[in-house]
Formats: structure tokens, sequence, C-alpha cells
């Protein structure tokens, strides 16, 4: 099994863990300290011996920050785990008061005085959000400072986990479509147009992709964590523990690429501003330690990676068609056999449901592992956003209720993300009603035609119109954007309220709506689609981009009220599931095909 199921954290263990953080403050002369979930690298995902904020908190979802003062103690996380964050940091320890970026300063304003001083670690907070940060506190004249080393790593101490040590390959051309010196040729290209000598690297994921190497550093993403300077001119430098480069890692980068050992980054780091170069440096997706260390040498610009992964290539485009046409037989092949399940009789619960999915997906003997922790969410559970089953939490799937299941895959070829939610037994008027009005969303999106230079936030309310026209909405953004053989979730794109960037080309994000009501049901329905190129509809006089969907698993009928679709959205729905029977029919077994079959007929 790639997931594990054990209670994640020791609850009460927490108020002694925060007691003796505070103990620390008094002898750094510290008023107040902040831990983020992040790493050195600022990632959404991280090693065990980085979950900080888990350890500290309980609080186990991927974004969030904990601010402690001598006297309070405040958890800030955004709209997707609320609920969650409640659950697990009970007790009265922990105010809640909200998303970090506009609830932090005014709660730490509240809590502190003038003179005060809130500790952080340089390594832990980007440039942006310590910048953002000491000007919402100046006017209340609290300070912010750097500490010499992590408080919680100190009171952590020997039980806190070994850094990762996993063994880094080169991924194939055959994947990856572009050899890493045409990539590394790009980089300097766009360096050299913008003036500027170098850029640092801080994020694994454009590490990986721009040397073509894949790790085992963080559970679930293919990465190995690491630094890299790339030069305008000459051979960039990588960062990273030698003895995890296996033999044909270390061939594939001959010649490409210098290693050098993690302790000589800051050597090169200070020779740079010695030398008086321009670095370029992401100020919104990198330590401050970086900025602060590189002073007048640093000049504020994105990691330019991240745009040229987020296009995907045509070799890889061809490698999500492939993953996903794997990873749909084995959901369907899973969505067949929980059907049967129920209908026996058999009790399945949602640990159970999260076994047997693997095992499905392990069947296609090529599985390198899954994109995340399954979200299986049975009832209650499904409103739970990020909801992650632990053998505490475990429920059975009962008659009558919704079954919330998010999960995703990865392949050599790709990276998959998917999320049905499916009756069991009769369900509830009122949830097919609000699951018919989740899908016209996720539909209007899917059939989406717009002119170049629209943005993710131009297209986010687009899967939202239904649902406000009842009064409902979902606190989370409708798509991301997905890496190949990556992280699953990806920037720059996104379709959201935030999605400021322009949606192009090549890109692949996901277009999942939800609903959530609490202490009852979720509904999530989630496809990865792919911009397509523009082309100019017949009658038109502009050319417009669209989405072609990548998944391919039946959305259940059961939960669909015909009467709530326009023409338009029944023919999309009667035209997808057409090509689901078409293109997993004859990659499943006889028995799951009759299922199939049933799944897909015409609405």
């Amino acid at each position: 099994m790639f997931q594990t199921f054990a209670a994640p954290s020791d609850a009460a263990a927490v108020p002694d863990r925060v007691k003796r953080l505070r103990a620390l403050l008094a002898d750094e002369g510290l008023q107040a300290v902040l831990q983020p979930r992040g790493d050195e690298h600022q990632g959404e995902y991280v090693a065990p011996s980085s979950e900080r904020l888990r350890w500290l908190t309980g609080f186990t979802g991927s974004a969030g920050l904990t601010a402690i003062t001598r006297r309070h103690a405040g958890l800030f996380v955004d709209g997707r785990y609320t609920v969650q964050a409640r659950s697990e940091c009970g007790g009265g320890l922990f105010d809640f008061p909200g998303f970090a970026r506009q609830a932090l300063g005014p709660w730490l304003a509240d809590k502190l005085k003038s003179g005060d001083v809130v500790g952080f670690d340089p390594w832990l907070h980007t440039a942006a959000e310590i910048a953002w940060l000491t000007d919402i506190l100046k006017p209340a004249g609290i300070l912010l400072k750097p500490t010499r080393r992590n408080l919680v790593d100190r009171i952590w101490g020997k039980d806190r986990p070994s850094p990762p040590d996993g063994p880094v390959v080169p991924h194939a051309l055959k994947y990856s479509g572009r050899a890493a010196d045409t990539k590394i040729a790009a980089v300097q290209k766009a360096l050299k147009d913008a003036g500027q000598d170098a850029v640092v690297l801080t994020a694994p994921d454009s590490v990986c992709w721009l040397f073509n190497i894949r790790g085992h550093d963080v559970a679930h993403n293919p990465v190995a964590l690491a630094f890299a300077i790339v030069p305008a001119n000459g051979k960039p430098e990588l960062f990273i523990a030698q003895e995890k480069l296996t033999r044909d890692c270390r061939t594939h980068l001959d010649g490409v690429v210098k290693v050098s050992a993690p302790a000589l980054l800051k050597d090169r780091v200070a020779a740079l501003k010695k030398a008086g170069r321009r670095v370029r440096i992401d100020h919104d997706r990198s330590a401050w330690w970086f900025v602060r260390a590189l002073g007048k040498s640093a000049v504020r610009g994105g990691d330019p990676c991240v745009a040229l992964k987020a296009i995907k290539n045509t070799t890889e485009i061809k490698g999500a068609r492939i993953a996903h046409v794997r990873d749909g037989a084995a959901v369907v092949r899973f969505l067949a056999w929980l059907d049967s399940a129920i209908a026996d009789g058999r009790t399945i619960d949602e640990i159970t449901a999260v076994r047997t999915l693997e095992e499905k997906r392990a069947g296609s003997q090529a599985l390198k592992e899954i994109s995340f922790d399954t979200i299986s969410g049975s009832g209650p559970n499904g409103a739970i956003v990020h909801y992650r089953v632990t053998e505490a939490s475990n429920r059975t799937l009962k008659r009558g209720e919704l079954f919330l299941l998010d999960s995703g895959a990865q392949y050599l070829e790709g990276t998959t993300d998917i999320t049905r939610t499916v009756a069991i037994g009769e369900p509830p008027a009122e949830a097919r009603e609000r699951f018919t009005l989740v899908l016209k969303g996720h539909i209007a999106i899917a059939t989406a035609r717009f002119p170049k230079g629209t943005r993710g936030l131009d297209l986010d309310a687009f899967a939202r119109r239904a649902l406000w026209m009842h009064g409902l909405d979902y606190d989370h953004g409708t798509g991301h954007g997905v890496g190949s053989y990556l992280s699953v979730h990806e920037g720059p794109q996104s379709i959201s309220r935030a999605g400021a960037v322009a949606i192009e080309p090549g890109m692949i994000i996901s277009n999942e709506p939800g609903y959530y009501k609490e202490g009852a049901y979720g509904i999530r329905i989630e496809n990865l689609i792919l911009v397509t190129e523009p082309e100019r509809p017949k009658g038109g006089d502009r050319e417009m981009m669209g989405f072609e969907t990548l998944t391919l698993v039946p959305i259940d009928r059961r939960l669909i009220v015909p009467e709530l679709l326009t023409p338009e959205e029944a023919r999309w729905i009667d035209a997808y599931h057409a090509r689901v029977a078409e293109v997993i029919g004859p990659e499943v077994d006889a028995a799951t095909l009759r299922w199939l079959e049933a799944a897909t007929k015409p609405l």
C-alpha cells in the first residue's frame, strides 16, 4: 500500500508541545513564533522530517500556519480545511481566525503589543510573505525576527525523522519529450532576454523537470529535494546529496550539470552576491533567506520553469492520454466491484474502498505511486473537502448516503486525478438535485470556448452559476494545474477566483466543482482537461480555445436529475459516456464491461 491509515498525530501530546515551545520564546526574547506547513522548498507536500505543523498542532492538511504567542495560539487555514482543522485541533487550545493572508496580521496585532517580536524560520517563509506581514504589523509596532534554528525542531529533538534519502533516477526522453539540455537552453534564453545573470531554482518539481530526473523524497510526488543555480551562460549547478543519485542518473547528468553537495549552496549564493551578479529569485515561491543573502543582487522574477513545464509537449500529451485510459480502466473496475459488493449486502468501509482501488490500479503493472492520499468520504465525511481516512475515523458506507472518492495515480506517462461521487443505495432527493447542479457547472467548464488571453478567474464563474442560482457555492478553486509524472498540483494556471494567469494550449487542468453540506454529504465531480489549440468556430471571426476531457470514467447516472439539464447538457453527458464505453470497454473484463454498459447508457 502507498497509503497508511494510522492516526497521523498524537493529539494528547499537543498541549505539552505548545507549552515547551512557549518556554523557548522567553529564552529567545520572542513574544510569538510562526510555523507554516511548508518546507525549505515552499512545497505543498513535504517529507516526514518537515511535518512540523502536524507534529506541533495535530493538523494534517496540506496548507496552513500556526502562530503561537506566550498566551494564545492561532491556526490559520483556508476554506478547504475549516471543518478538518476544528475536528483535529479541538479542545480550546487554538483559535481559528481564518485564512492566514487575511487574518494573521490582525490576529497578531490583537494579541501582541508595540515592541513585541515575532520569530520566524528564514527558510520556511517566502520573501513576499515576510514583506507583506512586515507591512501589516509595522503600524502596530510589532517586529519580525528570523530565528537561528527552527524552534519546533529544538523541542522535536531526536524523535524528528531523518531527512529523506530516496534514490534519484533519470526520466527517460520517451516520457519527457524534451532533452535536459534543450530545457536548460530555454531557461538561459529567458535569463538573457531579461538581462539577468542567473536564476536560483528552489522548487523540487522545477529542478526535476529541468534535468529530467525523478526522486522518492516526498510521498506520492516523484521528486528529489534539491536546489539548483542556472547561469545565463555555462553549466548549471545541482545541489543534492550525491549518494542519492543512482549510477544511471549520474551518467544521465554527466556533462549536463555540475553536481555539488547541498552544504555548498550558501557559498555559491554568497559568491553571486560578491560578484554583483543579477540573480533572479521568485519572491513568491522562494525562502526569505535567499533574498536576504543575495541582497541587492536579488532580482524579482518568476521561476522560469513553472510556465515552461505547464505547457505539455506532444510526448507528454500522448502520455497523459495513455495514463488516463489505463487509470480509467482501473477506476471502472473498482466502481463495478463497489456496486456489486453493495448489492450483495457486503459491509464496505472507507479503508476497504481505498485498498481495493489501489489494488485495481496496481493490477496494471504500471502504477508507480498514488498521486496523493485518497479522499474516501462516506456520508458526512464527504463534506470534509480534504478528508483523510484513518483507523479512528473509518466509516462504513451506508445505504441512502453519498460516497465521495477523490484519488489519483502516478505513471511514467503522466499523473491522474479524478473524483467521483456515487450513490450507495437510494440517494436523497436533495442530494440528487445538488449533484445535478454541480454537474451543470462541470459541463459548463468542459464545453467552454474562450479566446487567447482568457484567465482562470474568467472561467471560474461558469462552474458556479447553477449553484449560485440556488444560493449555493463551494469554498475551493474549480481547477488546478497537473504535472507530467510530477506534482498533482501544479501552477501557474488555475480555474479559481485567484486564477490571474492566462490559460494556454497544452496546459492540463482539473475541472472539479463541488458542494458540501456539513454533517451530511459532499459532492465533487472531477475530470482532468487539456487546453486545446485555438481554432475559429464555423461562422466566427475569432479563434477560440477549448478543453479536451482526458478522464474516462462514468458519472453516476443515479444522481442525475435529467429534468434539470438543458438538451445540450444532456447531449454532453451521453456523448461523454459513449466515449468512455468505446475507449474503456476493450480494457476491462466481461463482468466489468456489463457494468460499464449499464453505467453509460444514454439518459
